[in-house]
């Protein structure tokens, strides 16, 4: 597996993956009402590129392949985290997000905060992220839960 730099040609790639994954991985924790809204499949391109360019945002390939993705801003607020359906399981996630931290550790963050859907949340928690509460998203009317995680570097 490499983990590279975003280059804008990626945006919609990840924009497809991120459609691809919610409405397949994250399928066993939320209804169908409650995917669509999050994964409309209208993703705003350009916002979408300007906030990756923005953050430090990584890449995973696999074979060729893009598995996953994850962006965090510079105070050290992991935004988005998404492995394709077909890459889960195999350490893709804990690649991307360990890279990230280790970036923001070497710009002196020392805290990270997500909000973790239901399905991530034990991920986070095996990555040392711990729940400080329970979050109501809604988006397009629908509510979805979440959970704001944080970690300190200390110790890492």
């Amino acid at each position: 597996m490499l983990i590279r730099e975003y280059k804008p040609d990626d945006c919609p790639l990840l924009a497809q993956l991120f459609y691809n994954t919610v409405h397949t991985v994250n399928g066993k924790d939320y209804t169908k009402k409650q995917l669509d809204a999050w994964a409309t499949g209208n993703v705003n391109l350009d916002e979408w590129n300007r906030s990756f360019l923005a953050h430090t945002t990584l890449v995973a390939v696999w074979d060729g392949v893009i598995a996953g993705f994850a962006d965090m801003d510079k105070s050290g607020y992991l935004d988005r985290l998404y492995v394709h359906k077909d890459y889960q399981g195999i350490g893709v996630a804990t690649a991307l997000v360990k890279e990230l931290e280790r970036r923001a550790i070497d710009e002196n963050v020392v805290y990270f905060e997500t909000y973790a859907s239901i399905t991530a949340r034990p991920f986070f928690e095996k990555l040392g992220y711990t729940v400080q509460a329970e979050n109501i998203a809604v988006r397009g009317g629908v509510s979805l839960t979440n959970f704001r995680m944080a970690k300190t570097a200390l110790g890492n």
